[in-house]
């Protein structure tokens, strides 16, 4: 069948399993050209745990410490199968074209399908980081765990309930522009505030204390490695987003993120262990698509950075964050060496925050109008990484073939 994406208010339906695998292919090569010869880092992950590891930051984040330190991993995420009817979901074409690709590399890798925030899931999980630590012969002890999970719902597993995370301003009402990708067309988008019951339903989705039991299973299994490095992304953006975003329900989850990042930190600090959030840049994905303001800030930023040959996506960060940041020659031996702010933080939306790209894309979000929108804002840019990450628009791949969604 051929496969054409179905877009509906800035949410894609559908996915493209060659699209997705030649993406997958891009961002391993990218990796193998930017971390060469960094397999022998002495301090490097040799066996890393990704949870949500399908898409975004934690593809990518599986993607830098396999194919660049030659880790084996064990990747988890939530995904719909393809049938040879209907495309599966992005991340289960991801997930396939990793394993496959890890498989030709020879490096050990396993992938689970299922809720990360079951005590189910993080039973098979320890089962499957035993199994792949025998096949490359390595203690059975991961040292890298990320915590790069985006679920909109979470059954909290120790009393069954399900909680559901909404996007809402707290205090007053939000009321913001926002534009649709494939018209060009701006709007305004509004949000009514949440209610104190939609706050602490976020902060129970979206917060830290689904990546504290994750490390408590692990440390009680005896499969967590003393000296291991554990990191969640987060996102702070410009004063403009706060209203719906830093200072709204997110940014309330994202702040009990950070604290629990710091009692994860004091705690296995003690073993030679440590914890952060990693502020990351502003990218397109299925969640900032539909943020009210968030997509013409991307566009915007998206031209500014990339005139000032500063833009980078997934892979460029991830790289980054390895490189410069997670496992320099100093700090692969000693976290303390990791760079952080003054709150703990490791930071790689350095580059999105300088004060010239901030000040012109605040500039020209306030003359943007559908007039001049594709001059002043790098739409088709958004649109391109939107689609990528399901696996269209991709360089290489022919759309009017006959494809398989059953497999890649």
């Amino acid at each position: 069948m051929q496969i054409k994406p179905m877009i509906r208010n800035n949410i894609c339906l559908n996915s493209h399993p060659k699209g997705c695998a030649k993406m997958v292919q891009n961002q391993i090569e990218y990796v193998r050209q930017h971390m060469a010869g960094l397999s022998n880092t002495k301090g490097a992950p040799k066996l890393a745990l990704v949870i949500g590891c399908s898409t975004g930051y934690g593809l990518a984040s599986r993607i830098g410490a396999a194919f660049g330190y030659g880790a084996a991993t064990v990747g988890i995420s939530f995904e719909k199968a393809g049938s040879s009817t209907k495309p599966g979901t992005p991340g289960w074409y991801d997930n396939l074209a990793f394993d496959t690709e890890a498989a030709k590399a020879g490096l050990i890798s396993k992938t689970l399908d299922g809720d990360a925030f079951s005590n189910e899931m993080k039973d098979q999980a320890i089962a499957a980081i035993r199994e792949v630590a025998a096949k490359a012969d390595i203690p059975a002890q991961v040292d890298l765990v990320i915590y790069s999970l985006a679920s909109p719902v979470r059954t909290d597993p120790r009393d069954g309930v399900m909680y559901r995370s909404v996007i809402k301003p707290i205090g007053q009402a939000y009321s913001g522009k926002t534009m649709d990708m494939l018209t060009g067309k701006i709007s305004i988008a509004s949000a009514e505030p949440a209610t104190e019951e939609e706050i602490a339903h976020t902060v129970k989705v979206m917060g830290g204390e689904d990546w504290e039991l994750w490390i408590d299973a692990l440390q009680s299994a005896g499969v967590l490695a003393p000296q291991v490095r554990t990191l969640a992304y987060t996102y702070i953006g410009p004063e403009l987003s706060w209203p719906i975003y830093k200072n709204g329900t997110i940014g309330k989850a994202k702040e009990h993120l950070e604290k629990t990042s710091h009692l994860l930190h004091e705690r296995l600090s003690k073993t030679g262990g440590a914890a952060w959030v990693s502020v990351n840049k502003a990218l397109v994905t299925r969640a900032s698509a539909v943020i009210p303001i968030i997509p013409l800030y991307i566009s915007a930023l998206f031209k500014v950075m990339k005139e000032k040959g500063l833009h980078e996506g997934c892979i460029e960060q991830l790289v980054r964050l390895y490189k410069d940041r997670l496992y320099t020659a100093e700090a692969a031996l000693n976290p303390n060496k990791v760079p952080t702010d003054d709150a703990q933080r490791i930071r790689i939306d350095d580059w999105e925050m300088r004060d010239d790209v901030q000040r012109e894309t605040k500039a020209r979000m306030e003359a943007i109008t559908e007039e001049n929108l594709f001059t002043l804002a790098d739409v088709e840019g958004f649109k391109h990484d939107f689609l990528e990450a399901h696996g269209f628009d991709v360089a290489g791949v022919d759309y009017e073939a006959d494809v398989d969604p059953s497999t890649i």
